[in-house]
């Protein structure tokens, strides 16, 4: 049997290239190396909670085409991101705005926030060159701000002291003068209603999606089959990382039915102090407004990244960078494979870029640059 296009994963970009391209009459086979399809949005509902098995995804764009794009398959509540930061038993708003300044300082002013940064900046005494991300971090914030919510979260996250990472990680902290908790700045924000499983279905409806499959164990058949292949897996892995390997770090989840009615009131925690193992604890109900008598909560674990664990952050030194561009390199003469996604891109992508990303792909790969899809 032959297809148009095979689609390398089932997660965002395979589903939505998928339907795009049968929308335009071609054929489409989508092989998932899971269990079931969705990519990392996939969600479980447990006792009538959605819950974000990978991880909290909020969809929040200002690209009104990729907005309107989302709503046409589902529709979107008004789920805003408000998280909160716990840092040794006191709450902290999220982003850094005026609620937080006052919570650390008791300023009620902009003026005065401005001031007090100003002068921790100015006591910090960092060169005008930071070699790390300490000292960058004190050079756009002061002290406060960096130990009570960046330094332990970041050491976490990346598995090494602040010291010794790159000044790069952090290029700005967004500091915020007014009293507004929205995390995002776009135009729209929320989640499917229903969960996002409701996306992906509409999404891959009527294409023909084999699960548990994956497409190194018969590689040779599935390239002969397709006239042109969509992979957005690791992009290190379709060479064989004959280059090198290309280093991530990775997450792992504590699911918990918990049978209270509300755990932290809030739908995302972050958890700053470096003695927490974990990042931040999400409770699932509060993304979807739900009133059930119990509740799920998830912990989230930094983790070193292993063959058995899933890729999820890209480390974007100076090594991974040269790597990935001699992988670029190699990428370019595959005629048939278009490399798209977070894995085959090297890239941490918000799901609003992917769908801008696919959609543009759809335009060149059939010429309609003056159509909208």
């Amino acid at each position: 049997m032959k297809v148009d296009y095979l689609v390398v994963g089932s997660g965002l970009s395979g589903a939505i290239f998928a339907r795009e391209a049968t929308r335009r009459g071609k054929r489409c086979m989508v092989i998932e190396k899971r269990e079931q399809a969705g990519g990392n949005i996939r969600c479980e509902t447990r006792e009538g909670i959605n819950v974000h098995l990978y991880g909290a995804h909020i969809f929040h764009t200002s690209q009104q085409e990729v907005w309107d794009y989302v709503n046409r398959l589902t529709p979107f509540n008004h789920f805003i991101n408000s998280p909160l930061a716990y840092y040794r038993g006191r709450l902290f708003n999220l982003p850094f705005n005026m609620n937080t300044f006052y919570q650390l300082w008791g300023c009620i002013t902009p003026d005065e926030a401005r001031a007090e940064i100003a002068r921790q900046v100015e006591e910090a005494t960092v060169s005008r060159a930071p070699t790390n991300l300490e000292e960058q971090a004190l050079a756009l914030c002061g002290k406060d701000i960096y130990l009570h919510l960046i330094k332990g979260y970041t050491e976490k996250q990346w598995g090494r002291e602040a010291t010794a990472l790159p000044p790069e990680i952090i290029r700005r902290v967004p500091l915020r003068f007014t009293f507004d908790n929205n995390y995002f700045n776009d135009t729209c924000q929320g989640i499917p209603v229903g969960g996002y499983n409701r996306l992906m279905e509409k999404l891959l409806e009527g294409i023909e999606v084999r699960l548990a499959c994956d497409f190194f164990d018969d590689r040779p058949y599935f390239e002969s089959i397709a006239d042109k292949i969509l992979y957005t897996g690791r992009v290190d892995d379709f060479f064989n990382r004959s280059l090198g390997t290309l280093e991530y770090r990775s997450l792992h989840f504590d699911h918990q039915l918990l049978e209270q009615a509300d755990f932290q009131g809030n739908a995302v925690v972050n958890y700053t102090e470096r003695a927490v193992p974990y990042t931040r604890i999400i409770e699932h109900k509060h993304f979807e407004f739900g009133t059930q008598p119990h509740t799920v909560i998830t912990r989230e674990y930094p983790d070193e990244y292993s063959r058995d664990h899933e890729p999820y952050y890209p480390v974007n030194d100076a090594r991974n960078e040269a790597l990935l561009a001699r992988y670029r390199e190699l990428a370019a003469t595959r005629d048939r494979v278009i490399f798209r996604g977070r894995l085959a891109e090297y890239k941490y992508h918000d799901m609003d870029d992917t769908v801008a990303s696919i959609l543009q792909l759809i335009k060149t790969e059939f010429h309609e640059d003056n159509e909208q899809p």
